[in-house]
């Protein structure tokens, strides 16, 4: 790819990209010499933004929902809910139906995902406790497992959660911990925050009386209302990474929007490394009352992240800061070494974008997804 504006996601300038098989062997601003007989197809960009493949660290791959009943339930993501949406990587999560839905699922869903061309993960467990694992115990889940390198979404201040006390809590964050360091995986509790008054408390109660390092708690949607938000970013001070929901906009109050979040938190002295967006694709968005019901009920897409891109960079913010919490920032938490960076070794998840922000080509691993806006590859089971 030549004459592309580059973001590493940090600007570098008009330059060009080789990749060969799924990595990136070359990236600078001279034509690299290349010998006559290798075969090498060049896709001009003609001065387009070039930037990391997005990553998605919070989908619901194996379908949420279930609130409701069986029919409730959502359908598994397709490749190209993901690929469409500029995203090359996704960690998968289970929900409120841990049951019908569970870890055996989520890694095979992981490994489909893998086979079609993304790059997939997942985390044990679900909202409940006991923990939803596959070996019995979430260490032997992270260790066994590739696919698996953290807990969650495990389901704090909602009615829906098992209620966990402190010391429940703190047990499954240090086998979390614990099997991250003998991994190398990112051995992360992913938390689901509801609308519950208790808000972070559970979380600030965990990192005022253990030992276990503060950024092994990760609470996400942290933007589904104010006072969660304004916990969130005293915690993300203490060391935790956060996480906003880029919900849909019928369903943000009453929160604010993940590029609102991300744009506050920074105007407030937040360590901009240390926020992430995701999009919660696949899982169902229910609102209920304070009794108990359901008022409102929607599907999260990954589409919202690339809103969610051009929404910061419509709001004046520099393209490079708007991509670090789709891409860099998520890396560093899930400890993806090869992902959300563009540098020579690392994977060739690339995605280019048009005048308007928005989703113009996507490259998975060194294969092309998406051209000019539309598939170009889809899964066994998309119909064309």
């Amino acid at each position: 790819m030549k004459n592309a504006r580059l973001y590493t996601p940090e600007p570098i300038g008009i330059g060009h990209i080789l990749t060969a098989g799924e990595r990136i062997i070359y990236l600078g601003n001279t034509l690299p010499e290349l010998p006559d007989q290798l075969q090498v197809k060049i896709v001009d960009v003609e001065g387009a933004a070039l930037v990391p493949g997005l990553i998605d660290g919070h989908a619901h791959t194996t379908g949420g929902g279930g609130e409701t009943g069986p029919a409730s339930r959502v359908p598994p993501m397709v490749l190209s809910s993901f690929t469409r949406a500029g995203v090359t990587s996704v960690i998968g999560v289970l929900g409120t139906d841990d049951l019908t839905r569970n870890t055996q699922t989520l890694v095979q869903q992981a490994y489909g995902l893998r086979e079609e061309g993304l790059s997939a993960w997942c985390h044990t467990g679900g909202y409940h406790v006991p923990l939803t694992t596959l070996t019995g115990s979430a260490r032997g889940d992270i260790f066994f497992l590739d696919p698996v390198i953290g807990v969650g979404e495990l389901a704090i201040s909602d009615h829906r959660s098992s209620q966990p006390t402190l010391d429940e809590f703190l047990r499954i964050a240090s086998e979390t911990h614990v099997a991250g360091l003998m991994t190398g995986k990112a051995g992360i509790v992913h938390c689901h925050m509801g609308d519950g008054d208790r808000g972070l408390s559970m979380l600030e109660q965990a990192i005022a009386t253990c030992e276990i390092p503060a950024r092994v708690f990760n609470p996400t949607h942290v933007n589904r209302n104010k006072p969660l938000f304004e916990q969130a970013v005293a915690l993300a001070r203490r060391g935790c990474y956060i996480d906003a929901t880029a919900f849909p906009c019928a369903h943000i109050e009453p929160g604010i929007s993940a590029a609102e979040a991300y744009i506050q938190f920074r105007d407030q002295g937040g360590r901009a490394n240390r926020f992430t967006i995701s999009s919660d694709g696949g899982g169902c968005l229910p609102a209920f009352d304070r009794e108990g019901n359901l008022t409102r009920f929607g599907v999260g897409l990954s589409d919202t992240l690339p809103e969610t891109l051009r929404e910061l960079t419509d709001s004046g913010m520099s393209l490079s800061d708007a991509l670090a919490p789709l891409t860099s920032n998520v890396a560093d938490l899930q400890m993806l070494h090869r992902k959300g960076r563009l540098k020579v070794g690392m994977d060739a998840d690339l995605v280019v974008l048009d005048e308007n922000t928005a989703v113009r080509h996507v490259m998975a691993r060194g294969e092309w997804h998406v051209r000019d806006g539309e598939i170009a590859r889809r899964g066994m089971y998309e119909q064309v």
